[in-house]
């Protein structure tokens, strides 16, 4: 809370006029899947601006940017090894990046081809490495927390949505440590010391 000791400025934010309105970057992907979020936040008097980013789905600061994904979407990218190393990366650039899981979060356990406990590991996983986890159980949940979320970053912290460049893996070294980051349970710290101990 930048120093802030108390929610106050939190709590107060509800009584100031909204004649201050955030701005939200969208990625042009994310607008053309998630079409019913984008027009809720149009007429909650978000300013939205769309353009095709790197990495995240919605840039609310310099510091804070959102990956949203449904549930089922979540636990498929657990199978293909990518979701950490992508989240890393967004943290390297918004150090507040948080992951925005849409969706009823008991439909884990009625998946036949991951274990629920698979599910709650990588969930821990990421929030021991510093990467928040929001579940909304619908998009207009969504809708809100966004709103509420830019407008805290901007009006409340003073922030300005800004797009930063990514920094490409260009050494071996860089990318051995994502490709073990993202195998459960290790996370870069351990994929560091894994990487030190084997010399491979």
């Amino acid at each position: 809370m930048s120093g802030t000791e108390t929610l106050l400025p939190y709590l107060n934010e509800k009584k100031k006029k909204n004649s201050e309105e955030p701005t939200i970057i969208v990625d042009s992907r994310e607008a053309n899947t998630a079409a019913k979020i984008v027009k809720g936040l149009i007429e909650r008097g978000v300013k939205v601006k769309t353009e095709t980013l790197e990495k995240g789905d919605y840039i609310l600061s310099d510091q804070c940017a959102v990956e949203r994904k449904t549930v089922t979407d979540f636990v498929y990218t657990l199978t293909r090894r990518h979701l950490f190393e992508q989240l890393f990366r967004l943290k390297d650039a918004y150090p507040k990046s948080l992951i925005l899981l849409e969706g009823y979060l008991p439909i884990i356990y009625k998946f036949s081809h991951i274990q629920p406990a698979a599910v709650w590991g990588a969930m821990f996983n990421l929030a021991k490495n510093g990467i928040a986890m929001v579940n909304t159980k619908s998009y207009k949940e969504s809708i809100d927390f966004l709103y509420v979320a830019a407008r805290q970053e901007q009006i409340v912290e003073k922030r300005t949505p800004t797009v930063h460049p990514f920094k490409r893996t260009e050494t071996l070294s860089d990318a051995q440590v994502y490709f073990i980051a993202s195998l459960p349970n290790i996370g870069r710290e351990k994929a560091t010391a894994i990487l030190k101990s084997y010399q491979t």
